[in-house]
This record gives C-alpha cells, structure tokens and sequence, in this order.
C-alpha cells in the first residue's frame, strides 16, 4: 500500500509535474489532485479517458473524473491512505503524457 504524503512532498511533486503540464496547471484542491483537460471535441475527451482508463487498471488506482463533451475535470486521491500518495502523481504523469 502506498504512503500518505506530507505538506512538503505534496509541493515538491506538485511542482515536478507542473513542468510537464501544459497552460492548466495542477493544483490541490478540497485535498485532491486536481485538473481540468481541454480537447478539440468529445470523442478526443473519450479516446483520451479510454487510454487512462488503461493506465489506471494497470497501476490499480482510479480517478475521480467527470466529462462533458470537450472537457475532463480530474481528481485524484488515494481513498486507502485518506490523503496524497505517490500513486496519485504517477497517473496524473501519464495523464500528461497521453495528453500531449
């Protein structure tokens, strides 16, 4: 199981993954990971959220997302730990990666 991470791990990570993130950044938000993706259309959105549906199945750890037609609002949160964990940076990496 992952661990918990604190304040100062948060923000280092936050910042690592905001310089591989495009306009929108990522920022903390209710306790959660939190960004909003922006595509061209719906079927861009949904192609996308299959490819990350993918990712997650493999690393075992789900988003907490929400579509309409163009645009993908994502929260992660690592439910087990009541909190940030590592799991949670390294899907939203693959989101970006997928994403550019």
């Amino acid at each position: 199981m992952p661990n918990k991470l604190n304040e100062k791990e948060i923000n280092h990570h936050l910042q690592l993954l905001n310089e591989k993130a495009g306009d929108d950044k990522w920022q903390i938000k209710d306790d959660k990971l939190h960004k909003t993706f922006a595509f061209k259309s719906f079927i861009r959105a949904f192609g996308w959220m299959t490819q990350i549906a993918i990712c997650a199945e493999k690393l075992k750890h789900h988003p907490e997302w929400f579509n309409v037609y163009n645009k993908v609002v994502i929260d992660l949160v690592t439910h087990d730990v009541d909190g940030i964990s590592q799991l949670d940076f390294e899907l939203a990496m693959k989101m970006e990666l997928f994403y550019s």
